[in-house]
């Protein structure tokens, strides 16, 4: 099903969903790098709790954000006549690139909550180890759209 209006609006659209995916992005690269010092502070600190309110601010106000105008800016261009190929291989390659990449934005949520209520029990380690994920799903998704190697 396509709707044959987004056409015309298809230079805009694909520039939104650019634009809110480089938003995303910018988050979810920053929000683990803020759990790696956070490992380093006093639960119950004032630098806990001041990172506690940069992770929540983060999350709530660019991150959740950024991903709900990508999701939207990506479906319209799913329904916008003439962009997807069903067939292509590359399509699904990056759904399933985009579909993980949201499962790790909940995980950096459940993460935030730990860290909230002074549970976490994770090493800077494992999120320095974590902050690579969205590098690499980014990498998967840019070369299939661009390149569509397949």
């Amino acid at each position: 099903m396509t709707i044959p209006f987004l056409a015309s609006c298809y230079p805009w659209i694909k520039a939104l969903h650019i634009i809110s995916l480089i938003a995303w992005m910018a988050g979810m690269l920053y929000l683990p790098r803020l759990y790696v010092y956070h490992c380093d502070v006093r639960p119950g600190s004032a630098e806990s709790e001041r990172f506690k309110v940069m992770e929540h601010r983060l999350l709530r106000q660019i991150i959740n954000p950024a991903m709900i105008a990508t999701w939207t800016f990506g479906v319209l261009l799913v329904l916008t006549p003439g962009i997807i190929h069903w067939t292509a291989g590359w399509w699904y390659v990056k759904v399933v690139a985009v579909l993980l990449l949201s499962g790790f934005h909940g995980a950096l949520a459940r993460w935030r909550r730990e860290f909230l209520e002074d549970r976490n029990t994770r090493p800077q380690r494992f999120y320095r180890a974590v902050n690579e994920v969205p590098t690499v799903l980014m990498i998967v998704i840019v070369i299939m759209v661009v390149v569509r190697p397949f």
